[in-house]
């Protein structure tokens, strides 16, 4: 089936993926700031799938998303508890890294280099350090003993802070991981940090066309 056309105006993408970061960093470690990133988080999904022309925001696809992360928020929200607390976070983990694929979608389709693929990869950089945060949260949940070294698990805030902090290679040290499979988690983080802007760099080098003028023009 041929795609729809899409739009590749990420704006209104990269507008709810700063929501979603600055609403991260200062909401309270609570069931219902979880379940209000989860329903950013598919909405961001939603807006994406529509720019990039993979499916309508009224397609029965990106509605069973809707009803879906309803549902959790709801549920989460009604009975909360660390185990649904821990599926939500891989549910949103699952739904950023779905944005993700559906950028690269949208940006590939580009034949220039434009802002529209500018904001694309943004937004495709920042998402790269959500989707950590949400696994380090179901980690912290399903994982035995505390997450970090430092004899805590953290709150929200502090493994949004531990991901961008690892995801950009700074690593101040201040908060380690604890266990083997946390280690590997932060060692994979930091390295697609670099890895991916070196990548994106080559990716829209090559992408760059030069433009066609009438002949005569």
């Amino acid at each position: 089936m041929q795609r729809l056309r899409a739009s590749h105006s990420y704006g209104y993408v990269l507008g709810l993926v700063v929501v979603s970061f600055a609403f991260a960093a200062a909401a309270p470690d609570a069931d219902w700031s979880s379940g209000m990133l989860l329903l950013i988080e598919c909405a961001t999904l939603v807006v994406a799938l529509w720019t990039s022309g993979v499916a309508g925001t009224g397609s029965k696809f990106s509605l069973a998303l809707i009803a879906l992360s309803l549902a959790v928020a709801a549920a989460l929200v009604v009975w909360g508890g660390k185990p649904l607390a821990g599926t939500a976070g891989l549910l949103s983990a699952a739904l950023t890294f779905a944005t993700v694929a559906a950028i690269v979608v949208g940006v590939l389709d580009q034949n220039e280099v434009n802002r529209q693929v500018v904001a694309g990869a943004i937004c495709i950089y920042v998402l790269l350090g959500f989707v950590f945060v949400y696994v380090y949260g179901a980690l912290a949940v399903f994982g035995h003993g505390d997450l970090f070294a430092q004899g805590t698990d953290g709150t929200r805030a502090t493994r949004f802070y531990f991901s961008y902090v690892t995801l950009t290679t700074v690593g101040y040290g201040d908060y380690t991981m604890a266990h083997n499979f946390g280690r590997a988690l932060a060692t994979l983080e930091g390295l697609l940090g670099p890895l991916y802007l070196v990548t994106v760099l080559a990716l829209l080098v090559s992408r760059l066309r030069p433009k066609r003028f009438p002949a005569g023009g």
